[in-house]
């Protein structure tokens, strides 16, 4: 009775109602003393199969020296662990760690791939989408936040790279809890931080508490993408572990073309707003903002159904709540195939030797705020200690090569997707001033202004008791003009400016005409009046819905590209996807010395990113399979955190060559596609290895 045939695929022992559960080979398995009926069959018994490799004296029931050894063994004394020496644990952990490598891979195929991966799927997804739209937020309402909080051009680009600044930062930090913490605990973690500022940062007014709340926002959300991507993979058996993890890869994809729709549907809505006297202002950019905050928020309360990551806990030392949830993948899946008769047949997991040093602080130890600030310093000596892991010799040459391929490509990426929408801007302005209107020795006079004035040049103009009555003066230059007895009323001016002009006995009353913008000009006898407070948005004309339509066509384009990088993942393997994708992008770089128009930049972008997508996918995939599981989320972060670090050198090189040349910028970026290329071909190959 102690033995009975499974249906199975495992080569594992396992422990059930107190008999072990072997597989009928033929293989001596120690036990009970053979009875007299076996010794009978024994003598009867000629030789045996070499192939078995079955020990002779089994014939006659004598036992074998290395069962006798092992006895002996079980019968010694234990030795504590607090005298044996850490190496000596450590080699034990790993031995533990490779057993339960193995034997999870097979329990995960016993649990199969079903409703409980997808359901899972889809809640991470949207964490993922999130860190997405994070991305493009700043971008989208720097033209109207730059006017609303009267930014100046240090300020705008500060706001600009404030958000990678703080997701470089939530990387490292958040990537390394969660390999103590827990990968559900700390991705609740991040996306409740970067919800809370997100939300927050769409109420503030001033330009100090904003970057702040951005900041945080950011440090928040750069923890999602380690932890989405080690707590996915540990649900994920190897042949679906590429594929599948390419597929969620299409949310980042998602999370770019809802926020350029939200931006382009919202922004320019001026109405979509409201004031509360003259100081708060909320406008449209500002439901934009919270509007984007909309997927973390969904992800948030949706992750509170889902359970932890059962390698982690395995991986702690806690097997019941690792087994519980086993069963509970299992199980769903088996109901949702029809098949709910089918039974959980794992009974025991292996468990590795666990070496780290807990401290259990005593509610009367110190007060309350000691007890707390000795298990952060702990937690971040642990920390600290797994950053020093990944380059230690065992990962070094790995963690060093996958940095250049990360950092490479994110200089790249990023720097060329800030220098696309540049580019155009930058062939607007040239086509806008080429249609300016040059006005030479005009008089006029007893006249009333209160239309639009734009992209207009005077010259040597006299106005002699002229009336400016609510209007609008829009990329207007006055240039060695006389403004004598004239009356401003309720004037709201953009890029307008008064060079060498003479100003008599003119009244300025209710308008933005400060100091500043008159350059060298003769005031005399002139008065300014309650002047306008504050900047003032005009969304109408200020927002630049191609910048829209840019972004949503680059993010777009990668549809392609994930959906042939989820196919083949599997089949050509991680390397061979990162280096040639990188390679292909670095060629599509060379194209771009023909984007002399918006039509040509914006379809090169398309194409750019539709080939760089591949190599993304891969490095999300093999980062995941190098790291063991007690430091996979803390190496991802450490990576990942590079790369938003090439992501704010990128933008910051690349955007000060704009109107310049577009040699230096291309150059750059494929000499760095071809490096990174070519040394992803050196990493080891993951396709067909189980998660350590």
């Amino acid at each position: 009775d102690g033995y009975r045939n499974t249906n199975q695929v495992s080569d594992d022992y396992r422990y059930q109602d107190g008999n072990y559960d072997a597989p009928n080979d033929g293989y001596y398995r120690g036990g009970d003393e053979p009875g007299q009926e076996e010794d009978a069959q024994s003598d009867v018994t000629e030789g045996h199969d070499e192939d078995d490799e079955v020990y002779e004296g089994e014939y006659q029931g004598i036992p074998h020296p290395d069962d006798i050894k092992e006895k002996q063994k079980k019968r010694a004394p234990a030795v504590d662990d607090e005298y044996r020496d850490r190496a000596d644990l450590m080699a034990e952990r790993m031995e533990d760690e490779e057993q339960l490598a193995h034997q999870y891979e097979n329990i995960i195929e016993e649990c199969g791939h079903g409703r409980f991966q997808w359901t899972l799927f889809f809640v991470l997804g949207l964490a993922l989408m999130a860190d997405g739209v994070e991305v493009f937020v700043v971008g989208f309402v720097l033209p109207s936040a730059e006017k609303d909080m009267c930014l100046s051009s240090s300020n705008k680009g500060m706001l600009g790279l404030i958000v990678y600044l703080g997701m470089m930062v939530g990387a490292v930090l958040l990537g390394g809890l969660a390999d103590k913490l827990g990968r559900k605990q700390c991705l609740i973690i991040s996306l409740a931080i970067n919800a809370a500022f997100a939300f927050l940062s769409s109420f503030v007014q001033g330009y100090g508490f904003f970057l702040f709340c951005r900041l945080i926002s950011g440090l928040g959300i750069g923890g999602t993408l380690p932890i989405v991507f080690a707590y996915f993979s540990e649900f994920l058996s190897r042949e679906k572990r590429g594929e599948h993890l390419s597929w969620l890869c299409m949310f980042w994809m998602i999370g770019g073309i809802y926020a350029s729709a939200m931006a382009w549907s919202i922004i320019p809505h001026y109405g979509w707003g409201f004031s509360m006297g003259t100081k708060y202002h909320f406008h449209s950019w500002r439901v934009f903002v919270l509007v984007c905050a909309l997927p973390c928020i969904a992800s948030l309360v949706a992750l509170k159904f889902m359970p932890e990551s059962p390698r982690f806990l395995l991986e702690i030392g806690k097997h019941d709540e690792a087994w519980m949830i086993l069963k509970q993948v299992h199980d769903t899946n088996m109901r949702a195939k029809g098949e709910p008769e089918r039974v959980f047949t794992v009974s025991y997991i292996k468990t590795p030797k666990q070496v780290d040093e807990f401290i259990e602080i005593q509610s009367s130890t110190g007060t309350w705020y000691q007890r707390w600030l000795v298990r952060i310093t702990t937690t971040l000596k642990q920390v600290w200690d797994n950053v020093l892991y990944c380059l230690t010799a065992q990962y070094r040459m790995n963690t060093l090569m996958l940095a250049v391929v990360w950092f490479t490509m994110a200089l790249s990426y990023y720097g060329l997707i800030v220098w696309f929408p540049d580019m155009i801007r930058y062939f607007q302005d040239e086509a806008y001033e080429s249609r300016v209107k040059i006005f030479d020795e005009e008089e006029v006079s007893h006249f009333t202004f209160n239309f639009t004035l734009e992209n207009q040049i005077h010259r040597n103009g006299e106005y002699r008791n002229d009336k400016f009555i609510g209007m609008k003066f829009k990329e207007v230059r006055f240039e060695d003009s006389l403004f004598e007895d004239c009356y401003f009323e309720d004037v709201r001016s953009s890029e307008t400016f008064f060079e060498n002009c003479t100003i008599i006995s003119t009244v300025f009353y209710n308008t933005d005409l400060y100091e500043h913008k008159f350059i060298n000009c003769r005031l005399i006898n002139s008065t300014f009046m309650k002047e306008k407070e504050g900047c003032h948005i005009d969304f109408e004309e200020d927002n630049d819905f191609l910048i829209y339509l840019v972004s949503f066509l680059g993010s777009l384009s990668v549809l392609p590209g994930n959906i042939i990088s989820a196919l083949l993942m599997d089949k050509i393997g991680r390397i061979k996807m990162i280096g040639g994708s990188m390679l292909i992008s670095a060629v599509c770089c060379f194209f771009l010395f023909f984007g002399n128009s918006e039509s040509a930049m914006i379809g090169w972008q398309c194409l750019f990113c539709g080939a760089s997508i591949a190599a993304w996918n891969a490095l999300d995939v093999i980062t995941v399979e190098l790291y063991p599981t007690d430091k996979r989320a803390t190496a991802f972060g450490i990576l990942n955190g590079l790369c938003k670090f090439g992501a704010i050198l990128g933008n910051s090189i690349f955007s000060s060559f704009v109107g310049i040349t577009k040699v230096v910028p291309i150059l750059l970026a494929s000499s760095a596609l071809v490096g990174g290329g070519l040394l992803a071909l050196r990493l080891p190959e993951t396709r067909e290895q189980v998660l350590m």
